[in-house]
C-alpha cells in the first residue's frame, strides 16, 4: 500500500509539473493526447474512491495479480475511450484538468492511506482485499506514468521500485519472464506493446516474442 501511495504521488506530481503546451502532445496511449490520459487518470481516481467505499462480505475472488486479465488489443471503438477524449476537450484549460486531478487524486490517495489492507472490497464483479486492490494499481500507475512521459524526455520517470514491482506483476500475469538484460522500463514497454522490440531484443525474447503484446484489462 505504501508503494501505491508513492507511485500515485509521483504520477500526480509529474502531471502537476507539466507545462500547459505539453497537454496537447501525444501520450503513450495510442490515439490519446496527454490531456486525454490525464482525464482518464481522473476517472481512475474516482474508481479507487468508489471501490474503497464498496465493502464486500464474501471471500476474495482475485488478488493483486489475478485482478488483471490479458485482453484483445483495443480497436478504438470503445465508447468509454471516445467519451474520455470528449471530456478532456471540454476542460479547455489544462489548469482545470490539473486542478480536478489534484482534487480527486488527493482524495483517492488519502482514502488509500486510511484503508484497512485486510478489508474486502468489491469492483468489476470481483472481491479483493483492499491491500491487493491497491497493489494491483501500482501497475496501472506505473504504466500510465510511462504513457504520460512517452514524448516528454525531460519529465520525471516512475519510481524505480514501482517499475520493478510492475515488471514482476506483468511477468506473473503473462506467465513468462523477460530477459534479464531488459531494464524494468523496457520490459514493461515491450511487454505491453508500448514499443516494438528491436531485432536484438526480439532475438533475446525467442519464442515468447510471438506472444506479445500482453494487453491488460
Amino acid at each position: 500500500m505504501d508503494l501505491f501511495s508513492r507511485s500515485w504521488a509521483a504520477l500526480r506530481t509529474a502531471v502537476a509539473e507539466l507545462p500547459d503546451e505539453d497537454f496537447a502532445r501525444p501520450s503513450g496511449c495510442t490515439g490519446w493526447l496527454v490531456r486525454d490520459l490525464v482525464c482518464h487518470l481522473v476517472i481512475d481516481a474516482q474508481d479507487v474512491l468508489i471501490t474503497l467505499a464498496t465493502p464486500a462480505d464474501s471471500e476474495p475472488t482475485r488478488d493483486a495479480v489475478t485482478y488483471w486479465d490479458i485482453v484483445e488489443a483495443p480497436t478504438g471503438d470503445d465508447p468509454l475511450d471516445a467519451l474520455i477524449v470528449r471530456l478532456a476537450a471540454a476542460y479547455e484549460e489544462p489548469g482545470l484538468l490539473k486542478f480536478h486531478l489534484d482534487d480527486v487524486g488527493s482524495a483517492a490517495g488519502r482514502a488509500a492511506g486510511l484503508a484497512d489492507p485486510a478489508a474486502r472490497v468489491g469492483t468489476r464483479g470481483q472481491v479483493l482485499t483492499a491491500g491487493d486492490y491497491l497493489s494491483a494499481y501500482v501497475l496501472e500507475w506505473t504504466l500510465h506514468h510511462l504513457d504520460l512521459i512517452a514524448h516528454l524526455p525531460d519529465a520525471a520517470e516512475p519510481p524505480a521500485e514501482g517499475l520493478a514491482r510492475s515488471r514482476e506483476m506483468l511477468e506473473r500475469i503473462a506467465g513468462t519472464a523477460f530477459p534479464p538484460s531488459f531494464s524494468d522500463k523496457d520490459a514493461l514497454l515491450i511487454g505491453t506493446g508500448r514499443r516494438a522490440p528491436s531485432g536484438a531484443e526480439k532475438a533475446e525474447l525467442g519464442e515468447s516474442a510471438a506472444e506479445l503484446p500482453f494487453v491488460l484489462g
